[in-house]
């Protein structure tokens, strides 16, 4: 499995660096799921895709890579209620499938996510 890690460390670094770039280039669309209850949605989502981009860079870095790992997964369970939101409350976004059922499919995502990122903390 150890000869995976390296080949799936710069798979999720893409992905996260992906995600964060667009949490600047289309960021209404993650505006639209934060809670109703959270202050500043606009700046919680920059704020989120800061670190998104600053956790897939530092996998990158054998000396960062485990705080990087630690850092996604904080941010992993931080961004939960987002998710959370949009499965209750039914929230479609341009261009994905509106299908309720895909929302709390979602959410395990986010277990997957946080074990992927848990790997890389060990080194």
């Amino acid at each position: 499995m150890n000869r995976f890690k390296t080949p799936l460390r710069f798979l999720l670094s893409a992905f996260i660096i992906t995600a964060g770039t667009l949490h600047f280039v289309t960021p209404m669309p993650f505006v639209r799921i934060v809670p109703a209850i959270l202050p500043e949605p606009l700046a919680l989502v920059y704020i989120s895709g800061f670190f998104e981009i600053l956790g897939g860079l530092g996998l990158f870095f054998a000396p960062l890579r485990q705080a990087a790992a630690w850092g996604l997964i904080a941010l992993f369970i931080a961004v939960f209620p987002a998710n959370i939101n949009m499965a209750v409350n039914r929230i479609c976004l341009d261009g994905l499938p509106c299908d309720p059922l895909l929302f709390w499919l979602r959410l395990p995502l986010q277990g997957v996510l946080m074990g992927w990122a848990g790997w890389f903390t060990r080194p």
